[in-house]
């Protein structure tokens, strides 16, 4: 059954990625993360790699980088490594597969989408020694996202309507999830540091994905668009012989930010630039697996409420509890239904990944 290959905790899903490799004869190295998790357990990045080192073509399969989308990502993870044939067609096209599980351990335990810092992984790659990018239409509306009281005054309510009223709900998405970096408490900051993540998914990259001649990337995600569907997006820089490419390997329904065909907003300081900065002797070839979970308008009512009760830790427990429980419930869809469709679109894209990195 798909549901084994699921879990309830950051803990049983890491314990399951590690049975689940040990039964394929995958080693995993691990990469300790500072903090402990929700329950005190041990938090890391733990990457597994089927192939040779030195293989010409290397398939990334990453899950967790927004933390609580990690439920989703970890089993069709374990789905795919306990799926013999799959390993069977890349070692048949010379192809090494890399499962990096958690990419953000600590959002993954605690039920956040963003780091322990506070950052979103996907907007935090920057050379932070250059100004960095501004979202002046996020820094109007900052006080009304993340408001002092939860739930929000009707007034804020209000004020938000009126925003939508006038711009549209695709201005109020673009505006929030763009990414901003003056506001640290607010909703979708890109940091003003590389985070710890981003800083050991660069060493997991160096030591792995500088020897091959052709690199792949499936990111997995959840959180935008239809409930179980999976948005193929294409991950990488404005360069049309990219997307030609992804669009040969995953077919013509990959999106792009840049041309308005996602559902997506165009965002900025995304987790692709690692593949071009640390992998850069290789052909990048990448999307994000995009699965639907809940409508957009409550994707964003979670988000405003678990920050605000980040910034708020004395609220009570039965007002954490339903925070929490909302947030998980926006990235995360638990029933049988959704899991079989997640694994069975995620086999579709890694499947065509390989086909598309032999030469």
């Amino acid at each position: 059954m798909t549901r084994r290959h699921f879990a309830g905790s950051y803990a049983q899903a890491r314990s399951k990625f590690f049975a689940t490799a040990e039964a394929a004869g995958l080693a995993v190295q691990s990469h300790a993360h500072p903090l402990l998790g929700r329950d005190g357990e041990t938090l890391a990045m733990d990457v597994a790699r089927f192939g040779a080192a030195d293989a010409p073509a290397l398939l990334v399969l990453s899950s967790g980088c927004h933390g609580v989308e990690g439920y989703c990502g970890s089993g069709v993870q374990n789905a795919l490594i306990a799926d013999p044939g799959f390993h069977a067609a890349a070692a048949r096209a010379g192809v090494a597969v890399l499962y990096v599980h958690a990419l953000n351990p600590y959002g993954f335990s605690w039920w956040r989408r963003v780091t322990h810092e506070n950052v979103d992984l996907n907007r935090n790659w920057h050379d932070f020694s250059r100004p960095l990018p501004k979202n002046e239409a996020y820094d109007a509306i900052a006080h009304l996202l993340v408001p002092p009281t939860w739930p929000p005054a009707p007034e804020v309510e209000a004020a938000i309507g009126a925003f939508v009223a006038q711009h549209g709900e695709r201005a109020l998405q673009a505006a929030v999830s763009a990414g901003q970096y003056d506001h640290p408490q607010g909703l979708f900051f890109g940091g003003r540091d590389p985070t710890w993540s981003q800083q050991t998914l660069r060493h997991v990259l160096q030591e792995h994905g500088r020897r091959c001649q052709r690199l792949g990337w499936v990111d997995l995600h959840t959180g935008l668009g239809p409930p179980g569907h999976g948005e193929r997006i294409f991950a990488a820089r404005d360069d049309a012989a990219t997307l030609a490419r992804a669009r040969a390997w995953w077919g013509p329904s990959v999106t792009s930010i840049y041309d308005g065909s996602s559902t997506s907003a165009l965002i900025s300081g995304m987790m692709f630039n690692a593949a071009y900065e640390e992998c850069a002797q290789a052909e990048y070839t990448g999307i994000a697996l995009e699965y639907g979970t809940v409508p957009m308008a409550e994707t964003i009512a979670a988000l405003r409420g678990e920050q605000w009760l980040e910034n708020h830790p004395e609220a009570g427990a039965a007002q954490r509890d339903a925070i929490k429980r909302r947030m998980l419930a926006a990235f995360y869809t638990d029933t049988d239904e959704w899991k079989q469709r997640v694994v069975e679109q995620g086999f579709d894209a890694a499947r065509q990944a390989i086909a598309g990195l032999a030469r």
